[in-house]
């Protein structure tokens, strides 16, 4: 059954997660969230104790339920939360918005990102990658834990939370400057997809358009920012403010 935790479809199915190491596992037991089972090798978790029903592998077997090229100690099966779009709320702090963001490296980053700058709401488009893949999940080194991510229609929810008047930033070449650009405490951030940014649907709904300018203003060099380091420059200029 771990195995087939690897594919959105066994997730589904199952209700349930991985997540591997012995730091991520032991977070997750001290969390809200239930800890469906525990697979380990002899001698992790050895201090006892442990609120959570551990299985002894062999070193072979846990080769076999691994995600990782070079296996943890530990593997855990995990049961998926439920969350509520309406939690998201950017009346009153800051959301964030990802729009086809497929990368699950890139994912993971940025759950990691708002763990860190306090936010705790993620709103993506139902084709951005799953929250729940073995890969976002070893990114978040733990964020996934205090992050809640939700899957919506994302452009008539954009539009929705506008039309109720919260502010919507997106970035675009032909935006503001961030750093002279007047900010809110709350409202939400759409970030978009690596190759193609924000699309026409969801762009329709951004009511700032911001720029992140490279330096000198004049310096021709890379196009563009990777989605995840582009949300932590934003971020922090939010949060600097």
């Amino acid at each position: 059954m771990v195995r087939s935790l690897a594919d959105k479809s066994g997730r589904l199915e199952h209700g349930a997660f991985i997540a591997e190491g012995e730091k991520l596992i032991g977070e997750l037991i001290a969390s809200h969230m239930r800890v469906r089972k525990v697979y380990a090798l002899e001698g992790a978790f050895s201090e006892g104790g442990l609120r959570a029903d551990i299985e002894r592998v062999t070193g072979q077997e846990m080769e076999r339920m691994s995600q990782l090229k070079t296996p943890n100690d530990s593997i855990a099966v995990v049961e998926i939360p439920e969350r509520r779009l309406h939690d998201a709320d950017a009346e009153h702090s800051l959301v964030l918005a990802l729009d086809r963001v497929q990368n699950p490296g890139n994912l993971g980053t940025i759950m990691r990102l708002a763990d860190w700058f306090g936010i705790t709401d993620i709103v993506c488009s139902e084709d951005c990658a799953d929250c729940f893949n073995p890969k976002v999940v070893q990114a978040t080194m733990g964020a996934i834990i205090r992050v809640r991510v939700h899957y919506t229609a994302l452009a008539p929810w954009l539009d929705g939370q506008r039309r109720r008047g919260m502010p919507v930033y997106g970035t675009f070449l032909d935006g503001e400057n961030i750093y002279s650009a007047e900010l809110s405490h709350n409202g939400i951030v759409l970030m978009g997809n690596e190759g193609r940014g924000i699309g026409a649907e969801c762009a329709s709904s951004v009511t700032r358009r911001l720029f992140i300018p490279p330096y000198p203003p004049s310096r021709h060099g890379s196009e563009s920012l990777n989605v995840a380091i582009a949300t932590a420059v934003i971020c922090s200029e939010f949060r600097r403010r």
